[in-house]
């Protein structure tokens, strides 16, 4: 006897793998005889069609993604770091060739570009005018 359009049934009445449906051998006459997924859930509560637990590490491992899981924005993060100290370093040579700055300013200078201390260009602006001062 092929029952393997009710296990089917089966599987998407009661939302499992096929591999986890059992039909129990004596009771495949009422299986065989099960039409809609109604008929499937009333053999699955009197005990008739059983659902396997599942094996191994997949039931301990799966976990929700929640924003505290998803790690996309550290790629961005680095992406606006790279083009923030770009365009200081950029700005701050600029500013010593044109001697607005000194040797000593701009090693020190570089130093906080490289550990985030400014937000933006006009944050070291600011900066640099109060060094000038």
């Amino acid at each position: 006897m092929n029952l393997g359009k009710k296990k089917a049934l089966a599987r998407r009445t009661l939302k499992v793998g096929k591999g986890r449906i059992v039909f129990i051998e004596s009771r495949l006459e009422d299986i065989k005889e099960a039409i809609t997924k109604q008929d499937i859930r009333d053999l699955h509560a009197e005990g008739a069609i059983l659902v396997r637990e599942i094996k191994g590490r997949t039931k301990i491992t799966k976990r929700k993604k929640t924003p505290g899981k998803i790690k996309k924005n550290v790629s961005t993060r680095k992406q606006d770091y790279v083009k923030m100290t770009r365009k200081l370093r950029k700005y701050v040579s600029a500013m010593r060739e044109r001697g607005d700055v000194t040797r000593d300013d701009y090693l020190d200078i570089r130093k906080k570009i490289r550990n985030k201390i400014f937000k933006s260009q006009a944050h070291l602006k600011v900066y640099i005018s109060k060094l000038n001062r």
